[in-house]
């Protein structure tokens, strides 16, 4: 049986249980030694077997799961945050569906989540935005046009861009030319949740100074809305004393 486990944003005790458990359970585990918290390694036991993923082909990652079958092993495959972004787990599993091999999934939590709690920012303020776009730019893995930056930068709400630390000065520009203001509110948040964790609250236009700033180029998150800077926000209607709920009446 294999295991597809989150490791969750990077400090070791934001696994979920049920990942923790699985890690504890393992005889093999092969994790993404370029971004997974080796901490995490620590809830193995003792005669688990290891591998760094970052080191491997996908082919020589299922020749390991296939010996472990062979030999009644349960494996687990640790990602980093959620496997379900950015985790490159479907070509993984279209594998182990040709070999026969069952396995199942542990969701964990993303990147994009630890920064938030990093600056304790809520995505989702009403009157300001009630959404939330994950995406990157382009690197060795394409971004269809119609996903571009500057078509998801029109609609002015929060955005989480993953894997684009190292090209924030076109980022930038991009950002605005799709509609973000110069002065919208943005952060760089290095490491979320590790113990090097950086946070760093700027504006759309100065995202790459800062990363120059304080040496980031890589491993890093940017955020970018308005909800960054929480202000102007109306609120919300759910603790409001003249709304009803099916659990509260109204108290005015």
């Amino acid at each position: 049986m294999v295991y597809f486990v989150g490791a969750g944003t990077g400090a070791a005790d934001l696994i979920t249980i049920r990942g923790m458990r699985m890690l504890e359970q393992a005889d093999v585990i092969i994790y993404a030694g370029s971004l997974v918290n080796p901490e995490l390694l620590a809830y193995a036991g003792e005669k688990c077997k290891i591998y760094n993923s970052a080191k491997l082909t996908l082919e020589e990652i299922i020749g390991i799961i296939k010996n472990a079958e062979a030999e009644g092993k349960t494996t687990v495959r640790l990602h980093t945050g959620d496997p379900s972004v950015y985790g490159a787990v479907r070509e993984q599993m279209d594998e182990l569906d040709k070999a026969g091999i069952p396995y199942e999934s542990c969701p964990g939590v993303s990147a994009c989540f630890g920064a938030a709690a990093a600056l304790n920012v809520e995505y989702t303020l009403p009157g300001i935005s009630q959404s939330l776009i994950i995406t990157r730019m382009e690197g060795k893995t394409d971004v269809p046009e119609r996903e571009s930056i500057e078509s998801f930068a029109a609609h002015q709400t929060s955005m989480a861009v993953y894997l684009s630390a190292g090209m924030l000065e076109k980022l930038s520009g991009r950002l605005i030319d799709g509609g973000y203001a110069k002065t919208t509110p943005a952060a760089l948040v290095y490491k979320a949740t590790w113990a090097e964790e950086e946070a760093y609250v700027c504006t759309v236009e100065t995202l790459a100074a800062v990363a120059q700033e304080h040496g980031i180029t890589k491993t890093a998150l940017v955020l970018v809305g308005d909800a960054i800077a929480h202000r102007h926000y109306r609120k919300s209607r759910l603790y409001a004393p003249d709304f009803a709920t099916e659990f509260r009446e109204k108290k005015v």
